[in-house]
């Protein structure tokens, strides 16, 4: 299997969850219809460098308890891709 396409794919994940910070930051200024906090969760579960970015940019959910887990979910991935890395440099 290519990795390229993997690091590809991991990459429009950070990239979606950070629009998707953005987009629920946007429309909370504007007191439009928001975005779940679990579905935010849950992309910053699958791309949490992309979701930290947002948050720390734009200050938003900062504030959250539960969006503590974003920081904690980057470290595991951090150590996850630091693996990978080393398990396919090993070849």
């Amino acid at each position: 299997m290519n990795t390229k396409y993997l690091w590809a794919a991991y990459g429009l994940l950070n990239v979606a969850a950070f629009l998707l910070f953005l987009q629920d930051k946007w429309r909370a200024k504007r007191r439009k219809r928001r975005t779940s906090e679990s579905t935010l969760l849950t992309a910053a579960l699958l791309g949490p460098f992309g979701a930290f970015l947002a948050m720390w940019l734009f200050r938003h959910k900062t504030r959250k308890r539960k969006f503590l887990l974003v920081p904690l979910a980057m470290f595991v991935h951090a150590i996850i891709i630091a693996f990978l890395i080393g398990y396919l440099c090993s070849f």
